[in-house]
Parts: C-alpha cells; structure tokens; sequence
C-alpha cells in the first residue's frame, strides 16, 4: 500500500465524513472503467504456462495473464511506471500486480534487492511521503520545470519515470532508506479515501492500495499536463454532473488540446473494481474492518 496526505483542513469533519459516505455508496460510479462481468463466465482455475501453478485470471508471480488477451482491457501509460515490491509481502494480497497484467508494455516489477535502472534522476520521481525538503506534489513538477535544464524541451509531461513501493508501511520505510531511492524527489499525491477492503492495522484510509496510489498519480499527472485546475474523480457523485475543467493554452502547439481528463487510466482499476464488487456481494460495506479505519 501507498501513502498520502489527506488536505481536509478547510472542510468540518462531520461534512467530510458525510460527503464519504456517499462517495462510498458508488466509488467507481464516474470512471470509465469496462464491464468485468464477462470475468463471471470464465470457471476454474488454469495453469500458468511459465511456473505451471494454478491461478485464475493472473498469475501473480510471473506476472502474466492466464486467460486469454480479450477478457481484459489494456491500458498505455504516458510513462514508464516502476513497482518495488517486498520480498515479505504477500503476492497474492498485493494489487501491484493489476498494473503490470494492464498495462504490459509501461510497468515492471521488481521484487527487491532488485532495482530498476534510474539512468536520468531528474526525469525520474518517487511516489512516497519523504519528510525531506524534496517533497513536492505533481503540479510542482509542472512549475519546477521553469527553471529545470529540461525546461526548452517539447516534452508534454516533465518526467519519464516513477517508482512505487508496494509492501506494508513498516515495509516501506526499510526499502527507502536505500540510498538509490533517497537521492530522488520525492512526490506526494492529493487527497483520496481508499477502497481497499483488505484491512491493515494502524492504518487509516488514506493508506492506498498500490493500484489505487497508480491511478491517482496519473490522473494528477494528466490533468497538470493538459488542464488547469485538477478536477475531482468523485465530485459528479456529490452533485450530479460531470465536472468540467478549464482548458490552459500552455503553449502554441498546445492550443487546440481540449482535453480535461477523460478516463484515459481507469481501466488500471478493471480487476480492483472486479474484486471490489466480489467482496461487497457477500459483505457489508459498513461491516468490513477495512472501512471502519479512520478518514483522518
């Protein structure tokens, strides 16, 4: 799981806590994200061709699908995402997993000691809540650019590279203090409540689940790229239309783009949303530890 800070210091807790409760009751309910139902006709389980063990739709530790290409989207990512994962944490527990069966072509995971190769440190980012000086959000990369050595490239988004760390808190800590990981900025995301139903002890809800924590940061990513302002994912569900982004001219060449965000990234949630569903048809939401975890 990832972590990030929640900013509801100009929001009175029982409103926040009110406005999750309704985001709750439809959390998937304005991304665009396809019907996993057809996931329902596929029965049993089926041996992966690479460690021959059984699994169902993925195999988690060779991370490829076991059933065919077309029960599945597939997502292309505006940059390479790399995952550093635990030796300690669980596969079978761990959504990381998600990005790479999604998006093949623009994840990898590594299992640490294991380390991908970090050839351009300014080009590259951390996802992770340093105390540090380098902390800065995504839309700071967007302003730090100005005065960066990048700064007269044509390049829509100002790094190529972010790294994740997908294992426990406790977990995460050990694998930052590597010193490859400390010379990198470190980036923290905007507020989002997780959807996780896996509950982890001593943490709140704004612990997310690494494909959560992936979602998130590309959708601040394109947004900063293509749009001023960052439009909230949930904010239709509050008050009944989709929300609407002013567009930025941010240079000639970007002039005609028209884009807010369209959904581009929501397919990565294709089997969290799926498994959501699995878990919420058998239990109530209101009944599950995970949910009882606090907001803030």
């Amino acid at each position: 799981m990832a972590e990030h800070n929640v900013d509801n210091s100009n929001i009175d807790r029982s409103e926040f806590e009110m406005r999750q409760r309704t985001i709750d009751r439809a959390p998937f309910r304005n991304l665009k994200i396809d019907d996993s139902r057809i996931l329902n006709t596929l029965e049993g389980r089926r041996k992966c061709e690479l460690c021959c063990k059984s699994r169902k739709f993925f195999c988690y530790t060779c991370c490829v699908p076991v059933i065919d290409n077309s029960y599945f989207p597939r997502v292309k990512l505006p940059i390479k995402i790399d995952i550093i994962k635990h030796a300690h944490e669980i596969d079978g527990k761990s959504t990381a997993i998600h990005a790479a069966i999604l998006a093949p072509e623009d994840v990898k995971i590594y299992i640490y000691p294991d380390f991908p190769d970090i050839s351009s440190k300014e080009e590259t980012i951390l996802i992770f809540p340093s105390k540090s000086a380098q902390t800065v959000s995504v839309e700071a990369l967007f302003t730090n650019r100005k005065s960066s050595s990048l700064a007269n490239r044509t390049e829509v988004f100002p790094i190529k590279r972010a790294i994740f760390i997908d294992s426990t808190w406790q977990q995460t800590k050990a694998i930052y203090k590597d010193q490859r990981l400390r010379e990198l900025r470190c980036v923290i995301l905007k507020s989002r409540i997780s959807q996780f139903w896996r509950y982890q002890k001593k943490s709140p809800r704004w612990y997310l689940a690494t494909i959560e924590a992936i979602h998130q940061f590309l959708v601040e990513l394109h947004t900063c790229a293509y749009t001023e302002g960052y439009p909230d994912i949930h904010s239709s569900v509050l008050n009944g239309k989709q929300s609407s982004v002013v567009n930025s001219k941010k240079t000639e060449e970007c002039a005609e783009i028209t884009q807010k965000y369209h959904g581009e990234y929501d397919n990565l949630l294709y089997f969290f949303k799926y498994m959501y569903d699995k878990i919420h048809s058998i239990y109530d939401h209101d009944q599950l530890q995970a949910y009882k975890r606090p907001l803030a």
